[in-house]
């Protein structure tokens, strides 16, 4: 049985307000074709299918359009879909019994006193196999959980959670077919991309232990950061990543989706092989300079001089300049180096260096960057900005209420 594991699509994105959508699709026309060529028998989907809980009409549409044209071309292939933390549990699921028509199962909800609703039964050509379907889960999905007390911690209802679904699972479970474990959350050790992920804090905690995915699973399946890795340095439990690059930091990273492959062993053992597949990007991401940031006439000349690649769409381009340049005329002037050049302008990041020597990295100042930021970078950078707590350490109370106040603005965002 071949298993074809991506996540963290975004459709419906603006990348710094342009449009993603020929990006999306190429990257869906491809996963056809990928996924007929490579004979695939399962997809799982591990969440954040859209960008916002509120997509365009167009992402439902693309979202939709895929799983028709997909299951034109691989009639046998059976998807699974799970709510990340940027779904709406409820929009994904709305569409769940149409999506059934097309052996698409769609699992937005973890419910507390029915765990049996995320554990799939799946029947591919190759054989059965089992899946947790485990969506991201909001504080309302685990409130419920009755084995652990009030004041238990977030991570403890998250691995209660899951062992409830596992013992339903193991308990159907055919010895000889794979038990597949999908989650959408971040792994202890799971290694983030600063600038376009949402930290998962909730309760004052962000990293879920990989024991809560327990050890019969044969592969987990996991969604939200933004690279591949594989968690607790197991070759079963991973990331896939992002088809499309979050931001100017991904810019040499290489995007890919995960195939695991499971055979049976001479001994009676299920093997599971997990290779790459690299995903072609459709539009190329540029910064000038690519190092440190060069004086304002060099900048233009590197601008000038640039040599676009030939692809079917434009590159973003984004240049760096140093916040003690003083020309008043910047923005015309690298305006003027970039006339009658195809690229989709990404602005200027305004860079200064920090006073603090144990810190080397440079500061943004463009303001484009600032919802991009994680939250507690944001309140870490306020709190040295103020003078009247220079020298001091950010109080732990502090971090807390932000915490909460993030864990209200999620929940008021799926209601």
């Amino acid at each position: 049985m071949k298993v074809l594991h991506t996540s963290d699509w975004h459709l419906g994105q603006l990348f710094y307000q342009h449009t993603r959508e020929k990006e999306h699709q190429a990257f869906l026309t491809w996963l056809t074709n990928t996924l007929l060529a490579e004979h695939i028998d399962l997809l799982l989907v591990a969440g954040d299918i859209y960008h916002t809980a509120t997509p365009p009409a167009s992402a439902e549409n693309q979202l939709y359009q895929f799983i028709k044209t997909t299951k034109q071309h691989c009639p046998d292939l059976h998807i699974v879909i799970i709510a990340g933390n940027h779904d709406s549990a409820n929009r994904i699921m709305a569409a769940k019994p149409l999506l059934a028509q097309f052996d698409t199962h769609v699992v937005g909800r973890f419910d507390a006193n029915h765990p049996e609703n995320v554990v799939l039964s799946i029947t591919t050509n190759k054989g059965p196999a089992t899946v947790v379907a485990m969506p991201f889960l909001r504080t309302s999905d685990i409130q419920l959980i009755t084995n652990t007390d009030n004041t238990s911690s977030y991570n403890v209802k998250i691995a209660e959670a899951y062992q409830r679904a596992l013992d339903i699972a193991t308990q159907q479970h055919q010895a000889d077919s794979p038990l597949i474990v999908m989650g959408h959350l971040h792994a202890k050790g799971g290694d983030i991309s600063t600038d376009s992920e949402r930290n998962l804090v909730i309760g004052g905690e962000d990293a879920i232990s990989a024991n809560v995915f327990g050890k019969q699973a044969d592969y987990v399946a996991l969604g939200h950061l933004h690279k591949a890795q594989k968690v607790a340095k197991s070759e079963h439990i991973r990331y896939c990543g992002t088809p499309l690059p979050m931001s100017f930091s991904e810019r040499n990273y290489q995007h890919q989706v995960l195939i695991a492959e499971f055979s049976q062993q001479v001994d009676g053992t299920l093997n599971c092989a997990v290779k790459p597949l690299y995903i072609p990007r459709p539009a190329p991401i540029l910064m000038l300079p690519e190092g440190d940031c060069v004086p304002l006439a060099q900048l233009c000349e590197q601008l000038s001089a640039l040599q676009l690649p030939t692809t079917e769409l434009a590159p973003y381009l984004r240049v760096k300049l140093h916040a003690s340049e003083t020309d008043t005329t910047f923005r015309e002037q690298i305006e003027n180096a970039l006339e009658a050049k195809a690229v989709r302008f990404c602005g200027i990041e305004r860079v200064r260096q920090t006073n603090n020597e144990s810190n080397n990295n440079a500061v943004f100042e463009d303001l484009s960057q600032v919802e991009m930021l994680n939250p507690h970078t944001l309140l870490a950078q306020a709190f040295a900005a103020n003078k009247d707590m220079a020298g001091t350490v950010m109080p732990e109370q502090l971090t807390s209420l932000l915490n909460n106040v993030i864990a209200e603005l999620e929940e008021q965002e799926q209601q």
